[in-house]
């Protein structure tokens, strides 16, 4: 069952990262609460995009947060990456403004 609050939370800070890195070169997925594309660089139409980010909400709040780096998330194993611009090292932390 998804939690309204986690995901409010996700799809403001997701809106934030679309906002700061359109495109549709990577997908960024939250299961079970969403999932979006987002980077320059080569648009994929059909299947997976080559650069897939997943991982759960938790992680990506904390991300999103401030609360947790990527390197840290990545060498926890929390972050499921592929593809060469499967890295948004640059575009965290992600601050929602009140």
């Amino acid at each position: 069952m998804r939690d309204p609050q986690i995901l409010e939370a996700v799809k403001q800070t997701l809106a934030v990262l679309v906002e700061r890195s359109p495109g549709r070169a990577i997908e960024v997925r939250i299961p079970p609460y969403a999932a979006v594309q987002c980077g320059a660089g080569p648009t994929h139409t059909r299947g997976t995009p080559a650069n897939v980010i997943e991982m759960t909400a938790d992680t990506w709040l904390a991300l999103a947060n401030g609360e947790r780096t990527w390197a840290d998330a990545m060498s926890a194993g929390l972050i499921n990456a592929s593809g060469a611009r499967a890295d948004l090292t640059e575009l965290l932390p992600i601050r929602i403004k009140p």
